[in-house]
């Protein structure tokens, strides 16, 4: 299953915990010092919060959870065939988690991400692309 994901800046993680736990009537798949996650069944969507009090804009960035690598290579391969620029990479630790990625940004400068979460991992050690 495939499902959106939506990153977003919170100015305090604990306040947007509480919010978001009740909005989706969930608690967060994964938490973390300034780091959480929602694996949202219905509607199905990934939401991740960064705590980030000093960010400019709410959208951290938007992205496509698929379930395999083959799925994210395959997605890059599409993309490409589009004429899209992309970023690829493999292993990578992000959010807390070792990931197959291929990014692209759309025409406004909003970056999206497909990936697949391989494993879990002890930090959050971001890529370049990443908060």
């Amino acid at each position: 299953m495939s499902r959106l994901q939506l990153a977003l800046n919170v100015k305090d993680l604990e306040t947007a915990v509480s919010f978001y736990s009740k909005l989706f009537a969930t608690e967060p798949a994964k938490r973390q010092p300034g780091y959480a996650n929602f694996a949202i069944a219905n509607p199905p969507i990934k939401l991740v919060l960064f705590e980030n009090p000093t960010a400019t804009h709410k959208l951290n960035h938007l992205g496509i959870e698929v379930e395999s690598s083959e799925q994210v290579a395959q997605a890059g391969d599409r993309l490409r065939n589009a004429n899209l620029p992309i970023r690829r990479e493999e292993q990578t630790t992000c959010c807390y988690a070792v990931q197959d990625k291929v990014w692209v940004t759309d025409t406004d400068g909003d970056d999206w991400e497909i990936y697949t979460v391989l494993e879990d991992a002890e930090t959050l050690a971001c890529s370049p692309s990443c908060p």
